[in-house]
């Protein structure tokens, strides 16, 4: 018995894709335009633009910044925690101690037969006590260190969060970006102020540029100070100095403050807690490392800065970056 095969349709298979789900417009080139999206289930995203300026990132909030002063504390007094964990420790134990004494102490008060081992009780809980006393003192006073450390170290943190500006018309920075490679040098006050103090930092010009040191001129009353870079009002001086000379005095005080009133705002705390009047001149130093250095009221002391700063060049470039010592 023979089968006859069925023959097998020859039309081919027909697959439909579907339209394009969704057209695209030609993307904007305006800048000013925010995209925000939002999804839905079992549907596709779904996109919205408004033509309006997107929001500039927002500062730093204070907790960041006090975290920031806390870690830095942690690096530069290691063992701090340790200490005051230990002093804890030994106020705990010595407290149970204590405690032990005195239950110890209060039966045998009201018994005549074990009124010979009162002494000895006695004497361990006026030890356990001193102890508590001594450990008591000793964590207070490194608690008190770390708390002024740690406010140092956040007046730091805002400080190095201040705008400044590289040069004529030159770049916006913060001045943590000055940290491991200038010196800074704060000069605060009129403008007559920091035109004298320009005026006694050019014969130590180019020792000072060898030590990394950069000057922010910061007139409180307003007014431009005028820094001749080129020119000297003793008169006889001007052909002495050679081009170089002018150029590292020209990079020497490059720096100018931006948002002058969080400059002034912050100089003002500085004057409240060291018991400076308002109007008062004053200059404040970093180390290279962006801590402070030392301050004081009136013209820095350029002299010193040249004998006591290492210089940035050399075998020794780097490792004396935070042992500038104080000025």
């Amino acid at each position: 018995m023979t089968m006859a095969a069925r023959p097998i349709p020859s039309s081919p298979a027909t697959v439909s894709l579907p339209a394009p789900l969704l057209f695209l417009p030609p993307i904007s080139r305006k800048p000013s335009a925010s995209l925000s999206c939002s999804s839905r289930a079992r549907r596709g995203a779904r996109c919205s633009a408004a033509n309006k300026p997107s929001s500039p990132p927002s500062a730093a909030p204070g907790n960041e910044v006090s975290s920031m002063a806390k870690i830095r504390s942690e690096v530069l007094s290691p063992f701090r925690s340790v200490r005051m964990f230990f002093y804890l420790a030994f106020m705990a134990s010595a407290g149970l101690g204590s405690l032990i004494a005195l239950t110890q102490l209060l039966p045998a008060l009201g018994n005549p037969a074990r009124a010979a081992g009162v002494p000895e009780t006695l004497k361990g809980l006026g030890i356990d006590v001193a102890a508590v006393a001594v450990f008591a003192f000793l964590y207070s006073r490194d608690r008190k260190a770390s708390d002024a450390q740690v406010a140092r170290l956040t007046r730091e943190e805002n400080l190095s969060r201040l705008k400044l500006r590289v040069g004529d018309g030159g770049r916006v920075v913060p001045l943590s970006e000055l940290r491991g490679s200038a010196r800074l040098v704060i000069v605060a006050g009129p403008a007559e102020f920091v035109a004298e103090s320009f005026r006694r930092s050019r014969p130590f010009l180019r020792d000072l540029m060898e030590r990394g040191v950069l000057v922010l001129p910061f007139p409180t009353d307003g007014n431009a100070p005028a820094l001749e870079f080129g020119e000297d009002g003793d008169g006889g001086e001007a052909e002495a100095e050679d081009e170089e000379v002018v150029r590292k005095s020209r990079r020497l005080w490059q720096l100018s403050p931006v948002y002058t009133s969080e400059w002034a705002k912050w100089l003002a705390e500085q004057k409240k807690m060291a018991n400076v009047t308002p109007d008062s001149p004053v200059y404040l130093s970093l180390r290279m490392d962006g801590r402070v250095r030392g301050s004081g009221v009136g013209y820095p002391p350029w002299q010193a800065f040249v004998a006591q700063l290492p210089q940035v060049k050399g075998m020794w470039s780097g490792l004396f970056d935070g042992m500038d010592g104080r000025v």
